[in-house]
């Protein structure tokens, strides 16, 4: 999780509340106010009369401090740094719905200067429908530049969860002299000692037997709510299930979600397709997907579906819990995410949440790590 954004003093508050007109009162701001308030002018200094002249041209605050005007790449980094999530979402809407400035994603050159983060991806699977081939082109070598940084940190913990269970040490009663388990055998053949000659009389010889990291198959089933607010969900649903899919002993299916049903289990050993192929928004029925997903499972006991989502049903919920109870009811482990993202910041309907609880499924909000060791649990 992201350290926690400092504290603003009083003054500093009164500062970003009232802009230019509290300067001469209020003095000079501090640092992180500063930034704020840089930030904040670059976007709504677009409602003054600048004369048509660009908001980094024409927003002066006479602090005289010399910082260089941001580009919106450098924009959309700083507001991540500066404040929290519901606000960064505000300014991110009233930049594209308000200001029309999507430049961020539609711009080759302001592509090209870019740096691949996740914010920046989340920005293209929001607009990549309105990108020319030219820019969906340079889009796409941006996701996966951001995808393989994703996959290189998910690897890690999905390699250090599944392990898999190894067996009990087991031996044979032939094998090759380099396998010779010389304990084993003095055990099994202390009876045959001969006191009077001192001599031990090996009737029952036992060689090691390899044991290797076995994992028993399971099926994986990740449905995934495809709805606007749901982006950073949907990008880590699909590196995991990436990951996972390398796995041996694992069938792993992904499934996105709004009031349609898109299986995309094909797409789930290349990320950077499956994600370009995902359509954000739309309503959300969940039941459906729940209920698709069950015609798909093979094996009810070594099943586990896997639903993210913010649990705010379009649909009858009683058609979702329906299936829930059914899926449970056969041996099938269901797990409710209401978070999928590096902070897994809980937001979803809790009622509706409940109620798939007392179904018989699991409901919390974890990281992408944190699930790759609840799933490693339940496998092994």
């Amino acid at each position: 999780m992201s350290a926690p954004l400092p504290e603003l003093d009083i003054a500093d508050r009164w500062r970003l509340l009232l802009g230019e007109a509290g300067t001469g009162s209020l003095g000079v701001a501090g640092a992180q106010a500063f930034a704020m308030d840089r930030a904040l002018a670059w976007l709504y200094g677009r409602d003054d009369d600048g004369g048509g002249l660009a908001p980094e041209d024409r927003l002066d605050r006479g602090g005289g401090l010399g910082a260089s005007p941001l580009s919106v790449p450098e924009w959309i980094n700083e507001i991540h740094t500066l404040f929290p999530k519901e606000t960064i979402e505000r300014l991110e809407r009233d930049a594209i719905e308000r200001y029309g400035i999507d430049d961020v994603v539609t711009n080759p050159e302001v592509l090209a200067r870019a740096t691949p983060n996740v914010a920046l991806l989340q920005a293209v699977l929001r607009t990549k429908h309105l990108m020319n081939p030219a820019v969906l082109a340079m889009a796409r070598d941006l996701v996966a530049q951001v995808v393989r940084q994703l996959m290189e940190k998910m690897a890690t913990r999905v390699e250090q969860a599944f392990n898999g269970r190894r067996q009990p040490q087991r031996t044979a009663a032939r094998g090759p002299a380099s396998q010779f388990a010389a304990r084993e055998t003095l055990r099994r053949n202390l009876r045959h000692y001969d006191a009077a000659s001192g001599r031990l009389v090996v009737r029952e010889p036992r060689f090691r037997v390899d044991s290797r990291r076995v994992m028993t198959p399971w099926q994986v089933l990740m449905l995934v709510d495809q709805s606007g607010s749901m982006v950073p969900s949907v990008i880590h649903a699909a590196v995991t299930a990436a990951c996972l899919c390398g796995l041996p002993g694992i069938k792993t299916h992904l499934i996105a979600f709004d009031t349609e049903v898109v299986d995309l289990t094909g797409h789930t050993g290349d990320p950077v397709e499956l994600l370009l192929n995902v359509q954000l928004g739309g309503g959300t029925c969940i039941g459906t997907a729940v209920g698709y997903a069950a015609d798909l499972i093979e094996v009810p006991r070594r099943a586990i579906v896997v639903i993210v989502s913010d649990f705010y049903e379009g649909m009858d919920p009683q058609v979702l819990v329906g299936h829930v109870r059914a899926l449970t009811a056969q041996g099938t482990t269901v797990l409710g995410l209401a978070a999928l993202d590096e902070r897994a910041d809980p937001v979803y309907d809790r009622e509706l949440a409940g109620r798939l609880v007392e179904a018989g499924a699991h409901v919390g909000a974890m990281t992408p790590g944190q699930l790759a060791g609840w799933l490693a649990e339940k496998l092994g």
